[in-house]
């Protein structure tokens, strides 16, 4: 397990992110390229420095990978891991406003492989497993990397990451990124995960995640 700092996570009113309303893509085809960030409550986009940490873990294993985003928000990991060459990507977004904002996102991009869904996230999540394991989960319909980020100090991360244990949507190497606030137990059972690494700084923590080698 390898842990690193500099993980800064931007919260409450008058942080760079809200006051400017637009996050970077870093690298990839879409490097440069910026987002429109929706003024909805709540939702603080994963800042450009904590996004280069979780990228240079997961060097290597983007190519032509399937992404899930459960808490979308502003879509910067997604839409991250789509410039780098993922193959498309999911992203659940509760908030209608801020769903038809990451439709309109990916129109301007240009980007035709990312599916856009209003729905709440475990909502989502609970109906997919279900129809995999009744239809036979196959490689199309598993995922290689979930994003995992779900508003600050909820524990709607554990809810989601147990469900995913237990579900066929993961692909047999798929990595699991997730946050949570420092001030809280991870939100996943550590007897059950093989942790790849971790960061922390100010309130929050974060962890790569894989399912561990039989």
């Amino acid at each position: 397990m390898k842990r690193e700092r500099g993980y800064q996570r931007r919260s409450g009113r008058g942080s760079a992110a809200s006051r400017v309303g637009q996050v970077r893509i870093i690298a990839g085809r879409l490097g440069g390229r910026r987002l429109r960030v929706s003024t909805a409550r709540g939702l603080r986009p994963t800042p450009e420095r904590t996004r280069e940490t979780l990228f240079n873990w997961l060097q290597g294993t983007l190519e032509g990978a399937r992404v899930l985003d459960l808490f979308a928000g502003s879509g910067a990991l997604a839409f991250e891991a789509l410039s780098r060459g993922a193959l498309e990507a999911v992203l659940v977004e509760r908030n209608a406003a801020v769903a038809k904002g990451l439709a309109e996102a990916a129109t301007a991009l240009g980007v035709d492989n990312a599916q856009i869904v209003s729905c709440d996230a475990l909502t989502w999540l609970t109906r997919a497993c279900a129809s995999a394991i009744a239809g036979g989960c196959s490689k199309a319909d598993s995922y290689d990397l979930v994003f995992c980020d779900p508003p600050f100090g909820s524990p709607l991360a554990s809810r989601a990451l147990s469900t995913l244990r237990q579900s066929a949507l993961l692909a047999p190497r798929a990595r699991v990124y997730v946050e949570w606030s420092n001030h809280a137990e991870a939100p996943f059972d550590q007897a059950a995960w093989a942790i790849l690494n971790t960061t922390e700084a100010g309130e929050s923590r974060a962890a790569l995640l894989a399912m561990p080698t039989p």
